[in-house]
């Protein structure tokens, strides 16, 4: 046998050997992560979410533009992500009730296409400490047979801010609630792509027999302390300022397509984790027309 017929099938083997290399990369070890949100009235926060994640080495970011038809645009704030192809703009403005229909529309469209599918909001940042890749985290073992993965929020408080200022949300309010909240429904959900039959109706909880906390813990029955970690969870920057709030208030629900408005309740729920100052009592009563002398009075006692 001539030198040739050997040169032939050494190259068969190596070339056969690198694409079961490649195969088993890309079936076993290589992972394409996405987020999946949905913004309207988000452009002071929305470069601040695309790079956080893409710090985090997510692959893409599904934004559903939920905007009035009028109102803010993405493009123009988010054009270089845009034009890479890392962030992808599709058009739900002027539409109601928008957030879930949102949600099942990006994983059917993608879930062949991305590994794991992240649902989270405009105002709600991944954190994982120990990992700079999430890609890392997400290989760990303890994951092999999760559908669904929870992480809990820590919420951050308004820092006695009253008005905004443009700096990052990281900057303006450092200080978090860590542990205030154990309930299961204060979590939200990493789902595995490639998924059939799989419909969200609530990023919160999804329930499915193949679904673990933030290490990778099997749970059918969601207990409350199997999925708090403080090494793994979601900061959710849910107040901001008290101007940010109420302006919050205002611009429509994405989930039930109405606006909160002005109200009693509203302004309790702020101060059940917020501190009450004087200052920011006579914002919102100032702002709102809702009396809270009563509050006011009780500070000097």
């Amino acid at each position: 046998m001539n030198l040739n017929f050997y040169k032939k099938y050494i190259f068969i083997f190596f070339l056969s050997l690198i694409c079961i290399i490649f195969y088993i990369y890309y079936s076993f070890i290589y992972i394409k992560v996405c987020v999946c949100t949905i913004g309207k009235e988000e452009n002071k926060y929305a470069r601040e979410f695309v790079e956080h994640y893409k710090k985090y080495g997510i692959d893409k970011i599904f934004i559903y533009d939920n905007n009035d038809i009028n109102g803010e645009n993405f493009y123009g704030i988010l054009d270089d992500y845009i034009k890479k192809g890392f962030v992808e703009i599709i058009n739900v403005r002027g539409k109601l009730k928008m957030q879930y229909p949102s949600h099942n529309h990006c994983y059917e469209k993608n879930k062949d296409f991305f590994d794991w599918f992240i649902f989270y909001d405009m105002d709600e940042f991944i954190h994982l400490n120990n990992f700079t890749n999430i890609k890392d985290y997400l290989r760990n073992k303890s994951f092999g047979k999760c559908n669904v993965i929870y992480l809990n929020q820590v919420v951050r408080t308004d820092n006695d801010q009253i008005y905004y200022y443009n700096k990052s949300l990281f900057e303006r309010f450092p200080i978090s609630t860590l542990n205030y909240d154990k309930g299961i429904g204060i979590s939200k959900i990493i789902l595995r792509g490639h998924l059939s039959k799989i419909k969200i109706t609530n990023p919160h909880i999804l329930v499915n027999e193949y679904q673990c906390n933030s290490i990778g813990k099997l749970n059918n029955k969601l207990k409350p302390d199997d999925f708090f970690n403080n090494n793994f969870y979601y900061d959710h920057f849910l107040y901001k300022s008290s101007e940010e709030y109420l302006n919050k208030l205002l611009k429509g629900d994405a989930i039930f397509g109405k606006k909160k408005g002005f109200s009693l309740r509203w302004i309790i729920f702020y101060f059940s984790v917020n501190k009450k100052t004087k200052e920011k009592l006579d914002f919102f009563q100032n702002k709102t027309g809702i009396d809270l002398s009563f509050y006011i009075k009780s500070l000097n006692k």
